[in-house]
């Protein structure tokens, strides 16, 4: 089964006065629990439980997180909640340092014991509309108990014997990296011309009245202007049988709306009306005949995560290895893949992560 789960996002309903800071209605939660239902295998709460402990217990500032400080420290730090995290003292955490968070433990605690429900339509819901009127950003319990994931059909395209999947809109960041691949397809070294066409779609599309398909195959596209995308992440994970996921994941903004709901722990995702959309950008490559996974990738790194995608795929395929060389900048990539599909008797599977990043890598054969 092919399937895309979009959760991306949304704006409230009608913003609410003294909306200084738009918030984005959460939406994460009921992402990966539509995930879980259609796919999981372990009990949901055990799932939640290790991040609970790593919130309560503390984990050790990384490298990464360190660096996204240093960019917004003095915004970010006013927000007595997240200075409260993100600050010792009033000054940023620096690497090692012991990150912990509290209220985002008991916040878990509570969607672990009472369920994902409870933050759209139960007690916490109504401590979410009452924080988020603190911080600028209110929401209503109508825009809580509205907002649902949704599962559509990716962008499915061949490649030589494979298919190959991206993410469909509203994550258009899918879109662009399909029109990046189709260039790769004909040309694999021509990585300008796969970067202004990815770009190129994105801009046609969100424009409005056009269909994905005819935006791919429309050849006389005007050339994207230059948006500031907003920042986002991304993971891939596959299984010994063959089932894979890959996702990108946004705040709408580094550390979103640079405010964290007080005594929840969560920092508020900065409302789509309120920001561009970022290019959230992933493909999984799979053989039907086989019924077997080939690769996955996802991207980051804002204008460049359509063409990361892109060539992480197009040179693992062609390769059969994962992070084959790196992705062109401003883009990051996260890639797995398999030379002789998996599940298989020698499937020799690989991974990455980006190597100029913080990423992380991990698994068995």
């Amino acid at each position: 089964m092919r399937e895309a789960v979009i959760f991306t996002p949304l704006a409230p309903a009608t913003p609410g006065a003294g909306a200084d800071r738009p918030a984005a209605v959460p939406m994460m939660a009921r992402g990966l629990f539509l995930l879980h239902a259609r796919y999981g295998v372990l009990p949901f709460e055990t799932l939640v439980q290790p991040a609970e402990q790593l919130a309560r217990t503390g984990v050790p500032a990384s490298r990464a997180l360190v660096k996204d400080l240093t960019l917004v420290s003095g915004p970010l730090l006013a927000d007595p909640a997240a200075r409260k995290v993100f600050s010792q003292n009033g000054t940023p955490l620096a690497e090692g340092q012991v990150l912990l968070q509290p209220d985002l433990a008991g916040t878990l605690a509570q969607i672990r014991t009472a369920g994902v429900g409870d933050l759209y339509q139960g007690a916490l819901a109504s401590r979410i509309v009452q924080a988020s009127a603190q911080i600028g950003g209110p929401l209503q319990l109508s825009d809580l108990r509205g907002a649902l994931p949704r599962l559509t059909a990716p962008l499915i395209r061949d490649y030589q014997k494979d298919k190959v999947a991206f993410l469909p809109p509203p994550a258009d960041g899918g879109l662009a990296a399909e029109a990046a691949f189709d260039v790769l397809a004909h040309n694999p070294n021509d990585l300008a011309a796969a970067a202004a066409r990815s770009l190129a779609v994105a801009a046609r599309y969100r424009a409005g009245g056009i269909t994905s398909t005819a935006v791919l195959t429309d050849p006389n596209l005007p050339a994207g202007g230059p948006t500031l995308f907003p920042a986002s992440t991304s993971f891939v994970t596959v299984d010994r049988a063959g089932n894979a996921v890959a996702c990108a994941l946004t705040l709408n903004n580094l550390f979103g709306t640079g405010r964290i709901l007080p005594g929840l722990g969560f920092l508020a995702a900065a409302s789509p009306s309120a920001v561009p959309q970022p290019l959230l950008a992933a493909g999984v490559a799979w053989n039907d005949r086989r019924k077997a996974f080939r690769a996955a990738a996802a991207g980051s790194g804002q204008a460049g995560a359509p063409l990361a995608v892109a060539a992480a795929l197009m040179n693992t395929l062609n390769t059969g290895r994962p992070m084959a060389v790196p992705v062109p900048d401003p883009g990051r990539a996260n890639v797995i893949a398999c030379a002789r599909y998996l599940p298989g008797e020698s499937s020799q599977c690989g991974w990455a992560n980006d190597p100029r990043e913080s990423g992380l890598a991990v698994g068995s054969n």
